[in-house]
């Protein structure tokens, strides 16, 4: 799942601040999902789901 979204997040064009923005979590909530020391809630993945709805969230999220 971490590279899938750092790649995600990449092939948007915006940074780790402004993707947490964008999902309305904390940037160290964020990096923590990124660096793998957390796992995404279920209301980050519903936040992720509404913002980028074209993103193949299973991929994302689900597929190691």
């Amino acid at each position: 799942m971490r590279n899938n979204l750092i790649t995600f997040r990449k092939q948007q064009g915006y940074t780790q601040d402004e993707f947490a923005n964008i999902l309305n979590v904390s940037s160290s909530y964020y990096q923590k999902i990124e660096n793998g020391t957390r796992n995404p809630s279920y209301n980050f993945i519903k936040n992720f789901k509404e913002a980028f709805k074209s993103a193949d969230v299973d991929m994302i999220f689900f597929n190691q």
